[in-house]
């Protein structure tokens, strides 16, 4: 796999962090455990996301993190107290991405794709702010299936084409910073 492909990935799964970070983990866990995807000689080191340990922790949290978002508010808290907890995963993923690459590339990349888990972040929960305003619970519910959906697709999408689902991922983040009051 070239370099491109790996960046597509690392910065993919940083960006999907930022908008669910657990299930993000527990997806790609869980395909690798069921052997959904074979991990080719440049992916041997995402073997510990299909780990007992791995598995549990994220799916509880993504269990937890599925019922917070759909409550108007504490949607809000559960995205001010992940406001350090995603940037920091998305760059930990991206870092294991790129394996044994220099520690002065995985600095850079790290850096880069905490800054792309927090860009994402920070749409989703400026998003979920505004839908908190509207007086009916169903746009928080919508939303939250909404991005759930996405982080499965990208997921399948970076599977497939990990540069295509890279500029998509870039695309939408834009639109939504530009739209975004």
């Amino acid at each position: 796999m070239n370099s491109i492909d790996l960046l597509g990935i690392a910065f993919g799964l940083a960006m999907l962090s930022g908008l669910n970070l657990y299930l993000t983990v527990f997806a790609s866990g869980l395909a690798i455990r069921m052997n959904w995807i074979t991990l080719g000689g440049d992916f041997q080191q995402l073997a510990f996301l299909g780990d007992n340990w791995v598995l549990g922790v994220s799916g509880v949290f993504f269990a937890i993190e599925f019922l917070a978002d759909k409550i108007p508010w504490v949607d809000t808290v559960w995205d001010t107290l992940h406001t350090v907890i995603r940037p920091l995963g998305g760059a930990f993923l991206a870092t294991q991405v790129m394996g044994d690459a220099s520690p002065t590339f995985l600095v850079i990349v790290g850096l880069m794709a905490g800054t792309m888990s927090f860009a994402t972040h920070s749409a989703k929960a400026g998003t979920r702010i505004i839908a908190n305003g509207s007086p009916e619970p169903f746009s928080n519910i919508g939303l939250s299936l909404a991005e759930d959906v996405a982080v499965l697709g990208g997921l399948a999408l970076l599977h497939f084409n990990p540069v295509l689902a890279l500029v998509v991922f870039l695309l939408v983040l834009l639109t939504t910073l530009y739209f975004a009051p």
